[in-house]
């Protein structure tokens, strides 16, 4: 087995090999308003679980240049965002969200989505994701080395959860469709499922 050191590695190669074998990961897609009102929406797979008392999500948003990108930084001045699970219904609408926009631009502008209003914040929702978080900010970590991280903890406010995928407490994945990441430019479906019986 080949053993790599991460410090040899530059960022890119770094990047790489995360993202080759941390496999599938599950993707966010994140609405956040801008301070003058401008909604943002990206997509990030460095996205996760947390907590489920309180109810808590993460997302790592790596910084370009230095600059917290939009998504972070307005996160960091509202406090506020809706996060929604990508499926095979909007997974092309997300991939048009990811364009490099000016921050000034709303990602509506490329992205075929359609704005729904939240309950518990400011942020508007997306209609085309069967499940949505709508969550304030808990906490910001900064992380300042490298390339710069900035690493933000959302307590979720409210579920919404389309009544097609939603049984009995539970969230059907059949239904629910979600995608998720590979490396490169590969998604990836659910695919086959198993169930092993867990130790007593």
């Amino acid at each position: 087995m080949r053993q790599i050191d991460p410090t040899s590695l530059t960022q890119r190669e770094n990047y790489k090999l995360l993202i080759g074998s941390v496999i599938p990961r599950p993707v966010a897609i994140v609405t956040t308003q801008s301070e003058t009102g401008i909604l943002n929406i990206a997509p990030f797979s460095f996205f996760t679980i947390v907590s489920s008392d309180p109810p808590i999500l993460s997302i790592a948003i790596q910084r370009k240049n230095g600059e917290s990108k939009d998504t972070a930084r307005n996160l960091i001045a509202t406090n506020e965002a809706v996060i929604h699970i990508l499926d095979q219904s909007n997974v092309v609408a997300a991939n048009q969200a990811a364009a490099q926009l000016p921050s000034g631009e709303s990602e509506l502008t490329v992205a075929d989505f359609t704005t729904v209003p939240s309950a518990t914040v400011d942020v508007l929702g997306l209609k085309e994701a069967k499940v949505r978080f709508e969550t304030k900010l808990y906490q910001h970590v900064p992380i300042l080395e490298g390339s710069q991280v900035d690493l933000l903890l959302l307590q979720i406010t409210a579920y919404h959860i389309d009544e097609t995928v939603y049984q009995d407490g539970k969230i059907d994945p059949n239904g629910l469709q979600a995608v998720s990441r590979l490396a490169g430019n590969t998604y990836a479906t659910i695919g086959d499922m198993f169930d092993i019986k867990r130790p007593d």
